[in-house]
């Protein structure tokens, strides 16, 4: 087979879907276990805590200089080669993470991965490309569904080869992103048509023009500030859960596999099956209004948990009302862009996520370091999570208002 075949071919949903499974069973992988690899390098849980923000915070500080270009460029010359790009990126981080002798290397690779991934915006531009407006949200979803799938997968096998030794997991995942790059050359097709692109603009591309261009999109304004505040929560959360279940539980790897297989688990059951009932119910609009309530007293319950199994329950309750959110809101933003402009505006969003990458982990840091030398069990333990549950409020005060005041433009833009 060649990269001829995978041209030719008709770009359809299970091409992308398949590509963005593996990306994410490459980067849930390593979820269980990059805390543990710079606990290799530190003496203690709150010299552990401050390098792996500075680990995670290369990472989000590259990604927001890189993402939007990298949307702008695939606006040019097509998703399939941005998506390559960030492949190599990956597969490059993977491996030298695993062969690291030193925390700087961790850091730099981090730096170099971070300027050249930007496959989630991709991704979403790719299904932007072939997706009729009033279907986005549905097929949003089921990228989710992807997502979800491949952290099924991936942290409990990034949990049971971390059970063994904590850098093969980092190994796996290389191998892993090698074949999407192989999957993506020789498989994958273009969805972008030559007609559609668009000439790349270094003063569109750049972080600051790429996030005032998303501000003025019709309908979506207040709706960055939502992002914004769900993205910073997120990965909040990411930061500080394997830290969080072990200083609170003493949860290990294996522990950590399986919490984030449910995780994975809700979320592809919500976003693969339920989400398409749940749009036939109720509007993009109202759907982002109750996910966006429901994930802020998911991550309170995460916080107020005091047996491990608690941890467990709120992720089933909290996906089954919260899990709509995301694919709701980044449908109205994508039907408010052109479509030339989708690379662009998904990258954009992508750079928006990135600097609230940037900010989480110090915040991260910061509160559970706060909290680092409390007893297992200690409700404080949870204060990362508490402060998750606020911003999450703030952002369903803001969606919620937004509606509220330009109801005929928000429908606009959801279909």
């Amino acid at each position: 087979m060649t990269a001829a075949a995978g041209k030719g071919r008709k770009a359809a949903m299970p091409f992308i879907m398949i590509t963005v499974l593996i990306d994410m069973m490459s980067i849930g992988l390593i979820v269980p276990v990059l805390p543990l690899i710079v606990g290799t390098f530190t003496a203690s849980p709150a010299e552990q805590t401050y390098w792996f923000g500075v680990v995670t915070f290369a990472f989000g500080a590259a990604n927001f200089f890189g993402a939007p270009i990298l949307g702008a460029l695939s606006d040019r010359y097509g998703r399939r080669p941005v998506l390559l790009i960030g492949f190599s990126g990956l597969a490059l981080s993977f491996i030298v993470t695993g062969l690291a002798t030193a925390l700087w290397m961790l850091i730099l690779v981090r730096l170099i991965s971070g300027l050249m991934q930007a496959n989630a915006a991709v991704a979403n531009a790719y299904v932007a490309d072939i997706t009729l407006p009033e279907d986005r949200a549905r097929r949003f979803g089921l990228i989710g569904a992807m997502f979800g799938l491949g952290f099924i997968l991936g942290p409990v096998m990034g949990g049971l080869l971390g059970a063994i030794d904590v850098h093969l997991p980092f190994f796996v995942a290389g191998g892993l992103a090698i074949t999407n790059w192989l999957y993506g050359a020789f498989v994958l097709p273009e969805s972008l048509p030559a007609d559609k692109r668009r000439p790349f603009d270094w003063r569109r591309a750049n972080p600051v023009s790429a996030l005032r261009g998303l501000s003025r999109l019709q309908g979506v304004g207040p709706l960055v500030a939502v992002i914004a505040l769900a993205s910073l929560a997120q990965f909040t959360l990411h930061i500080s859960w394997v830290l969080y279940t072990t200083f609170k539980f003493g949860w290990g790897p294996a522990q950590n596999g399986w919490s984030l297989f449910a995780v994975g688990l809700m979320s592809a059951l919500v976003q693969g099956l339920l989400l398409k009932h749940m749009l036939a119910r109720w509007s993009p609009m109202r759907l982002a209004v109750i996910g966006l309530v429901g994930s802020s007293l998911t991550y309170l319950g995460f916080g107020l948990a005091s047996e491990g199994w608690m941890m467990f329950a709120v992720i089933i309750v909290g996906t089954l009302i919260g899990g709509g959110a995301q694919a709701s809101i980044q449908s109205l933003v994508s039907n408010a862009a052109k479509s030339h402009e989708q690379g662009q505006t998904m990258g954009s969003v992508a750079s928006l996520n990135s600097l609230m990458a940037v900010l989480a982990p110090v915040l991260s840091a910061s509160l559970l370091g706060m909290v680092s030398h409390r007893p297992p069990g200690d409700v404080w333990i949870g204060l990362p999570f508490f402060f998750c549950a606020l911003l999450q409020a703030v952002g369903a005060a803001i969606a919620i208002r937004h509606f509220r005041r330009q109801p005929s433009v928000a429908v606009a833009a959801a279909a």
